[in-house]
């Protein structure tokens, strides 16, 4: 009789376990369902980055991002950290290393051989830190003065972007307004770049800001190259969303078209202390329904 009244009490224990793993597993998935993986460009952090790495890249697991996008290559480190040491650190607090900010000049016939050695290095570094893309966010005045200098850029993207295929990684470039407002022969840049470039070795990264301040819409791209557009920078004036001016739900109803597969915040500018400005970025972009990520 003793032993039948032990067993009962261990069958409600058991059960009061389960119920109780259940409402945690069930609280756990809700809490989840509110947080969606959204990256951030350390280049908003960049002044805290340049003093303390480690605080830094803690806040920013802390704070909601899922994955971070570098902009502190050199010499073969990233932040002054070994390619791996660096990934184990984001890893160690919550956060996927996936992307990075780098790039050269256009080379000449004189510095081509030196140029492409140093994307070598560069690829190597990445291959290492198991990045998934590298992306150059700048082009020099050649790119702007004349299609032919404009063409020079886009031969010189396909071989890096071939280079950086052969290592598993996707090579992009980043947008700024310029593009947008420079044109050539009566063609934006921008316009010029996707048509120029080999789709399978030069993806856009669509700084969604800067092409509206550079007098264009978002979607119309994405309508015109469809499937172009492989990671977004999610960017406002300040804080994302914080404007107002930027249509964001109907920029993300046509992420598929866009050919979008992760996005980024960055800011720039901000109302409150940068590390805030970009929690409440991506605060935001949690709580919006329509923001699939």
């Amino acid at each position: 009789m003793k032993s039948g009244k032990l067993s009962f009490r261990n069958l409600v224990m058991a059960g009061i376990l389960a119920f109780s793993s259940l409402a945690m597993f069930s609280c756990q998935q809700s809490g989840s369902e509110d947080s969606k993986f959204i990256g951030l460009q350390l280049y908003s952090v960049r002044e805290a980055m340049n003093s303390d790495v480690e605080g830094t890249v803690a806040r920013v697991g802390e704070i909601g991002y899922k994955f971070v996008e570098a902009a502190g290559y050199g010499e073969g480190k990233f932040y002054g950290m070994e390619p791996v040491a660096f990934k184990e650190l984001c890893e160690t607090n919550g956060l996927q290393f996936l992307g990075s900010h780098t790039g050269q000049d256009v080379p000449d016939s004189t510095n081509w051989e030196s140029t492409m050695a140093w994307w070598d290095e560069c690829i190597a570094a990445h291959k290492s830190a198991g990045v998934k893309w590298i992306v150059q966010p700048w082009m020099g005045g050649v790119g702007y003065e004349s299609l032919d200098g404009l063409k020079r850029y886009c031969a010189y993207f396909d071989a890096v972007g071939e280079k950086c295929n052969a290592a598993g990684i996707r090579f992009g470039y980043h947008n700024h307004a310029k593009e947008f407002t420079t044109e050539l022969e009566g063609k934006p840049v921008y316009d010029w770049m996707l048509e120029l470039t080999d789709p399978e070795k030069v993806m856009f990264q669509l700084d969604l800001y800067w092409i509206i301040e550079g007098g264009k819409e978002p979607v119309d791209y994405f309508n015109t190259y469809a499937g172009r557009f492989e990671l977004w920078h999610i960017k406002d004036k300040e804080e994302v969303g914080a404007s107002g001016n930027i249509d964001f739900e109907s920029i993300f109803a046509e992420k598929e078209k866009s050919g979008f597969k992760y996005g980024i915040v960055e800011v720039e500018e901000y109302n409150f202390e940068p590390i805030i400005s970009c929690q409440k970025s991506v605060e935001w972009l949690n709580s919006q329904d329509y923001v699939k990520m």
